[in-house]
């Protein structure tokens, strides 16, 4: 997930932070912290799940989704987190309004999702699950092509487990959306 690297370098008004650091990363407790790369295999899963809900006319009528943006999801302490994947609705953020030229979004994503590599910790996912629904996000996927799952959270105590044989959907968040898991992870079988 992330390694701890440095103390948040100051903002300048709405622009881009100065000195802000390389690469990807995320912000925890006011400290910036490098997020591991992905996969290849974990790379090609989370670009297979944009395309598809992009391609969802439903959901992009309802609102943007983004790859690998950082979200402020609080100011005091300091918390921005790089959701691999992340749904914004029009009702958190108007269609007209324009994402800002900042080094973070200052809205809270409906639905964050994770794509879990195999040098993730799972502390580390499960804090983000918890940051994610304290800032106010309505679900959290966790997905972990190793096993061919995704975890949906609607709550950091709830959640519902997906594999090979469900469909991934979410009427509340995305209605209209829906992935057949095998499409996403492929056939298991040699």
């Amino acid at each position: 997930m992330a390694t701890a690297t440095a103390s948040v370098a100051p903002e300048t008004g709405a622009g881009p932070m100065q000195d802000e650091p390389e690469g990807l990363y995320e912000v925890i407790d006011g400290r910036v912290l490098e997020k591991a790369e992905m996969g290849a295999f974990e790379a090609w899963i989370a670009s297979a799940l944009f395309r598809s809900l992009v391609t969802t006319p439903e959901v992009v009528d309802r609102g943007r989704v983004a790859t690998e943006l950082l979200f402020r999801l609080s100011s005091d302490p300091k918390l921005d987190r790089r959701p691999d994947l992340a749904f914004v609705s029009f009702d958190r953020w108007p269609r007209d309004r324009q994402v800002p030229r900042a080094a973070s979004w200052e809205v809270v994503p409906d639905l964050a999702v994770e794509v879990v590599s195999p040098n993730n910790k799972t502390a580390d996912d499960l804090r983000a699950v918890e940051d994610y629904f304290r800032a106010g996000s309505r679900l959290v996927w966790l997905v972990v092509p190793s096993v061919s799952r995704v975890y949906a959270f609607d709550s950091p105590t709830s959640v519902a487990v997906r594999s090979i044989g469900d469909v991934l959907d979410a009427p509340a968040v995305l209605p209209g959306f829906s992935l057949p898991l095998l499409d996403l992870f492929g056939d298991p079988a040699p």
